[in-house]
């Protein structure tokens, strides 16, 4: 299984909650390939996230969380690796072989993954999670005639091949208001602002695939993409997880999520 999935221990809600990119393992079959150096601690890794949603199980959500590096295939990405952005931003494709700084992944410094190789992925690692998420909120949907996807990123402050400043605290993306309803992008944006950290919606993130690809409100599922910097739940080198920050951050998704609950209700 390329994912972990926890089902809700309370009275279900028609919530899901994916963590494509809290993965750290790599396949026995290709850990070797890569420099040790790097995949000792994959640096492009949104760190702990899973750990930073675990509420969602105790409040009827369904969480799902990657167990497999984001190097060794990106969930969200196209499964086409067709680029998702066009401005001059770096973009690592669907099977990255740099980080997101530039450094090569590799051992042997390879620029490209062969098309055969990239299948292999996508069939044994990158379809089985989309499957996950499509059966769950085909379920969701069938049970409670809407569902609402959750896609939970985070990013470190800095990442000057995408962005020469510092990222807000948090970023919401709705695919440019196409991925969900006004009403639900209202009382999520309303919940965020009013709450200390800096928000914006759709810059420099508008989501990834996954919210793009699942988030079609006229069928009656939504879908956002919340990336937040590290340091928001982390200590200020962001490798430590804090619990003071973390536990400031999960008080604030728990209300964004008791209000979407009332909302799709």
């Amino acid at each position: 299984m390329s994912f972990d999935l926890h089902p809700p221990t309370a009275t279900e809600v028609p919530i899901l909650i994916s963590a494509p990119h809290c993965g750290v393992a790599f396949p026995n079959e290709l850990k070797d390939q890569y420099r040790p150096d790097l995949i000792a601690a994959p640096d492009d890794t949104d760190w702990f996230v899973h750990r930073l949603y675990d509420f969602a199980p105790a409040m009827g959500m369904t969480l799902v969380a990657a167990k497999y590096s984001r190097w060794v295939i990106d969930l969200n990405r196209h499964p086409e690796s067709k680029p998702l952005y066009a401005d001059g931003r770096i973009i690592t494709g669907l099977c990255p072989t740099t980080t997101f700084l530039g450094e090569p992944l590799y051992a042997d410094g390879r620029v490209e993954i062969d098309a055969a190789e990239i299948n292999r992925r996508v069939e044994k690692y990158y379809a089985p999670y989309h499957q996950e998420l499509a059966s769950q909120l085909s379920r969701l949907h069938n049970k409670f005639g809407k569902a609402l996807l959750w896609d939970c990123h985070s990013i470190r402050q800095f990442v000057p091949t995408i962005q020469s400043g510092q990222f807000p605290d948090l970023i919401l993306g709705d695919a440019d208001e196409s991925s969900a309803s006004s009403e639900l992008i209202g009382v999520v944006l309303e919940t965020l602002s009013g709450s200390g950290y800096e928000v914006s919606h759709n810059h420099p993130f508008k989501g990834g695939y996954i919210t793009r690809h699942f988030g079609q409100p006229a069928t009656g599922i939504h879908a956002f993409q919340l990336e937040m910097t590290k340091v928001n739940y982390m200590d200020d080198a962001q490798r430590i997880y804090d619990d003071v920050r973390a536990n400031r951050m999960r008080n604030l998704l728990q209300q964004v999520f008791h209000r979407l609950v009332a909302a799709l209700a």
